[in-house]
């Protein structure tokens, strides 16, 4: 494949730019750049297009009357960098060739030109978000399609379990009954946005069965999901079964005889545990024999404490009783874990669905396993279009992808000529060299420490929101830039590294917020320990 590059000037005027003869592609493409872009288009671009390379520097430049100047004929599609935000609508019209912006990042041409005969890209908004959006889109919808169609042996209050369904996540609110009611239905209604498709009240040992009846309406009346109660004792289960609630965890042999019956008789599903002194298997036949439609937990064991073994016993279960569900303890491994739990819940729903696991079951206990119920819906989804697609979990669409990324974009090269700048003790850049930064007024600079004449700010992160506290006003918003281009307007700013220290500061406290953190003004975002 050739490629044509052309460098513009002004005079005398670019004679017209067409591509070669043997050139052939089903949609003839160019890609239109800058100087420093080149060499990152020509690899991208990988024998699907012909590069423009125009007579400026920053791609992100380019204007329209330059491309009406080099006149490209021949071309069906003109892809112009995706910063660009100038209307080439009438160079279109003129040219008579569609102008569509590329990605933002050259790289990314690699993927999206292959797309070119089967997408429509946009004028305004750049070809990767648009392709993002759209694989995004795409599969959301074939997932919604396929557990439409799926067949289940059970459905719990219209949540279709097991079978060809996909796996539910049931988050657990720990000690349920000791939250008023106001606390516990907010929790319901926060895991529900999180993503949980049931809800199970985990029963402390010393609650009494009016409690359990209590949290169960106050649960109920807060959301339209499944609500199950979290205990072996069998009065606080007999109490959530009279209070309505929609399945019970756990039987096993201490009390099935006396809970199995009246759970029957309600249609109300339970959870069936081996023991104490009985195996699953025969705990399952009893439960069965009694008229429960049951669910069968083999038990997943935390790392290192049989782990393998228990992925094993779910096997086992799943090819013995095949139309049982399988409770999938996900939270047994990611409480026991100090590991960062994207990735584990997403290797804990592949070997689940690998060992036929129906409910992915957490907690969000522990801090370190926030963002568990939202990870392990997004992952669930991700296993079970793969599953129908007979793929690995990836390039799907939707990913789980957080801190690390998919693709790297290329580094700026090293100029030869800079100036290196040493560190000298300036403030406000995480903590270090900091001594009573911007809450006590000051800025640090070198050896000095010099206050703001517009005052201090306090920073602070309540609610999902940033909150800046001022002396004459308090800014609360979601947006860093947005609250900065407050601050500047207001005049609350008059020292050029005051206003640099709050732009670093305002965008450390969006990132927490983004990535379920914790936030503390002029300290570390992530630990540097290792």
């Amino acid at each position: 494949m050739l490629f044509s590059t052309i460098f513009l000037n002004t005079h005398p005027p670019p004679q017209p730019f067409s591509p070669p003869a043997a050139y052939y592609h089903p949609m003839r493409a160019l890609a239109v750049t800058g100087r420093l872009a080149e060499g990152m288009v020509r690899e991208a671009v990988g024998g699907r297009a012909d590069v423009l390379v125009m007579n400026v520097d920053v791609a992100s430049f380019i204007i329209p009357k330059m491309l009406r100047d080099a006149a490209p004929a021949g071309y069906d599609i003109i892809l112009i960098p995706g910063a660009i935000t100038a209307d080439f609508g009438p160079v279109a019209a003129e040219l008579g060739a569609k102008i569509r912006l590329g990605p933002k990042h050259a790289v990314d041409l690699r993927s999206v030109l292959p797309l070119l005969d089967s997408v429509e890209l946009s004028t305004t908004v750049p070809a990767c978000v648009l392709l993002e959006e759209r694989m995004r889109s795409q599969a959301l919808s074939a997932i919604s399609s396929l557990e439409a169609r799926a067949s289940a042996p059970l459905s719990i209050k219209g949540v279709k379990v097991g079978g060809e369904s996909r796996m539910k996540v049931l988050a657990e609110i720990v000690d349920a009954t000791r939250f008023d009611d106001i606390s516990l239905a907010e929790i319901v209604r926060r895991y529900e946005r999180e993503g949980a498709e049931m809800i199970d009240l985990g029963i402390p040992l010393d609650a009494e069965p009016a409690d359990v009846a209590r949290a169960v309406s106050t649960a109920l009346g807060a959301t339209r999901l499944p609500i199950s109660v979290d205990t072996l004792r069998p009065d606080l289960l007999r109490a959530g079964i009279e209070a309505g609630c929609d399945l019970v965890l756990s039987l096993d042999g201490s009390n099935l005889d006396e809970v199995g019956p009246m759970a029957a008789a309600a249609g109300v599903p339970a959870v069936v545990l081996p023991g104490p002194e009985t195996t699953l298997e025969e705990n399952l036949r009893r439960a069965q024999a009694l008229g429960v439609s049951a669910m069968a937990d083999p038990v997943l064991s935390p790392p290192l404490l049989g782990l393998a073994e228990s992925i094993c016993r779910y096997r086992d279960v799943h090819q013995a009783f095949p139309e049982v569900p399988l409770f999938f303890g996900a939270g047994n491994v990611t409480e026991l874990l100090d590991a960062d739990s994207p990735g584990a819940n997403a290797l804990l729903a592949a070997l689940g669905a690998e060992v036929g696991g129906s409910v992915l079951f957490t907690p969000e206990y522990s801090d370190k396993a926030r963002g568990s119920i939202a990870e392990l819906r997004r992952a669930s989804e991700m296993v079970h279009l793969a599953g129908a697609r007979e793929t690995p979990p990836k390039d799907l669409g939707l990913d789980l992808l957080i801190l690390k990324e998919k693709r790297r974009r290329p580094e700026a090269e090293m100029p030869e000529e800079f100036i290196e700048v040493e560190a000298c003790g300036r403030g406000g850049g995480g903590g270090e060299g900091v001594s009573g930064v911007d809450g006590d007024a000051t800025v640090v600079v070198g050896p000095r420490m010099e206050m703001d004449p517009a005052g201090s700010f306090r920073i602070g992160v309540a609610k999902g929101k940033i909150v800046v506290i001022h002396d004459a006003v308090t800014l609360v918003g979601g947006s860093a830039r947005e609250i900065l281009a407050e601050i500047v307007d207001r005049g609350l700013v008059t020292r050029l590294d005051h206003a640099g220290y709050l732009g670093l500061e305002l965008e450390r406290a969006q990132i927490a917020i983004r990535l379920g953190r914790s936030y503390s003004q002029d300290e570390p975002l992530f630990p540097t320990k290792n």
